[in-house]
């Protein structure tokens, strides 16, 4: 069957990777559903999308009235709201100008290939956050520069073994004994400064603040079970950093 010059399964595959990018982006549950039923919709194709945090469920009815379903596997979540804002924008677009099937998953392609920011400004961004906090909390300005150093080899860490592909929960785990390690050892070298707010400035960029956000969000959309399971997600992040920060904790004291 062809709507508008493409082939129903076309129009689930363009509607699919629509899906897996704002759900890999960090988008909401409510906004991938939306925006897979929009895509859908623009070509008079019929479908039901019930999406998870680790999967996107798609229905549609064939020619013949037979209900077909296809299921997307998503096993990697990061955080790029440039290629959601993109994806948005992608999707609305189609409501005055349907495009066919190789110009659209030529525009999601280029969506998905946005990288964001390059890495040299994310090491400054991820120094600049602890040290901002640091002062925040009233720390002095030498607290602050060592917050910032801290924060941009924490940065570091993290995507080195992100880009090892160990599973997520140790990446936080082991910038959390970084966090508490070298806080530690910037104690050592300056004794006068405040060791417990040096850490909590560091560990500032760790915290699932966006996960925690769109578990609140999916709540009061109604979508229980991807919010418990965000909501879940991010306590067992909080948990891994602060493990990792009181194992670094409990051998540096000792050296101090």
């Amino acid at each position: 069957m062809r709507v508008n010059g493409m082939k129903t399964n076309q129009v689930i595959e363009v509607a699919l990777k629509a899906g897996e990018i704002l759900l890999t982006g960090g988008a909401e549950i409510y906004r991938v559903e939306d925006t897979v039923t929009r895509i859908c919709g623009s070509y008079n194709v019929r479908a039901e999308c019930f999406v998870l945090p680790t999967g996107i469920f798609i229905t549609v009815i064939d020619s013949e009235g037979n209900p077909v379903s296809i299921i997307r596997r998503i096993r990697k979540r990061t955080v790029n709201l440039e290629q959601v804002e993109k994806v948005n924008s992608f999707s609305r677009s189609l409501k005055d100008r349907t495009l066919s099937y190789q110009e659209a998953m030529a525009g999601l392609k280029d969506i998905a290939a946005l990288d964001g920011y390059g890495y040299v400004l994310k090491l400054i961004v991820a120094g600049i956050a602890p040290f901002v906090y640091a002062l925040l909390f009233r720390g002095t300005v030498l607290e602050a520069c060592v917050s910032f150093l801290i924060g941009i080899v924490i940065y570091a860490i993290k995507e080195k073994i992100t880009q090892a592909g160990v599973f997520e929960f140790f990446e936080y785990f082991a910038s959390g004994v970084a966090a508490g390690a070298l806080s530690t050892l910037a104690i050592k070298l300056f004794p006068f400064m405040d060791l417990y707010r040096i850490i909590i400035a560091s560990i500032i960029i760790l915290l699932p603040g966006l996960a925690i956000t769109n578990a609140m969000k999916d709540a009061l959309y109604g979508d229980i079970v991807s919010s418990m399971f965000r909501f879940t997600e991010a306590v067992f992040v909080a948990a891994a950093v602060g493990v990792g920060v009181a194992i670094a904790l409990s051998v540096g004291l000792r050296w101090i």
